[in-house]
């Protein structure tokens, strides 16, 4: 395939798969002579890159040529559309022609369909942290890939520990490896225990110390992640959908199949339907219900720029007096 558009704003991922595509691309031997990169400010980028893409490589390997940070995917001029699809089909086999955007491109778009036929397309989006059934399956691919055997409960505990960060997984993965050697058994939870460092995680960790009315935890947790510098923001985003969450599943007990509930909540496995709803078992609907205001005001508060350490620390309170034991 000689032409590739990658997207998605995990941009650890997405350069991890630009390092490797211009491995298996070019030769080191000749590679700045067959190695092109069009940054998005040049004049006729796109121009450029098609006609450099057509050029034959200079000695042995292949020819690369990278169009970064590209609008394409959003907004492509006629024009532009035009040399796209005069070009595209004929690159030769000799050259490789990749885009990079870390925004999604538009599937209604000319464009994107034209690449559809002619490249592919593929994304690295950033796993949202409530989704921990993907999450898991992220860590177990590359441990795989990297050829890492990890016992089942390394696998939990990675997944608990860095979260959808791909950068620290690589690096927790790498560390893990270089300890364990030649050892051909499986790494064990103990061990990763030692030497992983949890991080990111936490903000779901949050939402279990509001879950228990627990305000002492959830304020050092607040102050952890904020020292940690992680966006305040998304702090509340990964809070809002949790909460969405078990107020779903709380909402659809004993109406709906879980299989339903599983569809409505966007979760892929409704087998986990059963252990999430013992989340829920201890709190009323009421309670949830009154939990997304409060959620909604503090992300209205954050963008409105007032202080983020004393604003999550007002709501944490808040929020945990609704959720204290005994609470409606």
């Amino acid at each position: 395939m000689p032409a590739y558009y990658f997207w998605g704003d995990d941009d650890f991922a997405l350069q991890k798969a630009v390092q490797a595509l211009r491995q298996r691309t070019l030769n080191e031997a000749w590679a700045s002579f067959n190695y092109d990169v069009v940054p998005p400010e040049a004049a006729s980028g796109p121009a450029q890159a098609l006609n450099q893409a057509m050029t034959p490589p200079f000695g042995e390997g292949q020819r690369l040529v990278w169009l970064a940070n590209t609008s394409l995917g959003q907004r492509c001029p006629d024009p532009v559309l035009a040399e796209f699809e005069r070009t595209l089909p004929q690159i030769p086999n000799t050259s490789v022609l990749l885009l990079t955007s870390a925004a999604k491109p538009d599937g209604r778009a000319k464009f994107t369909k034209l690449f559809k036929t002619w490249g592919e397309i593929r994304e690295f989006a950033t796993i949202p942290p409530w989704k921990t059934d993907q999450i898991h399956q992220q860590v177990a691919a590359v441990a795989k890939e990297r050829g890492i055997n990890l016992e089942a409960g390394t696998l939990d505990l990675l997944t608990e520990a860095v979260g959808n960060d791909t950068c620290q997984l690589h690096l927790e993965l790498e560390k893990l490896a270089l300890y364990w050697g030649a050892n051909p058994q499986p790494i064990p939870p103990a061990v990763a225990a030692e030497l992983v460092t949890v991080s990111t995680q936490t903000s779901l960790k949050l939402a279990q110390a509001l879950k228990q009315g627990d305000t002492p935890t959830a304020l050092g947790l607040v102050s952890d992640l904020l020292d940690r510098n992680e966006p305040a923001l998304r702090i509340v985003a990964t809070l809002v959908s949790q909460f969405r969450l078990w107020l779903w599943l709380k909402a659809l007990a004993g109406v709906a199949s879980d299989a339903e509930v599983a569809a409505a909540a966007e979760i892929a496995n409704p087998k986990r339907i059963y252990f999430l709803k013992q989340e829920v078992r201890s709190l009323s609907l009421t309670q949830l219900q009154r939990s997304l205001p409060l959620l909604l005001e503090l992300e209205s508060d954050l963008k409105q720029g007032r202080d983020e350490r004393a604003t999550l620390h007002t709501k944490v309170i808040e929020l945990c007096r609704v959720f204290k034991p005994g609470g409606t």
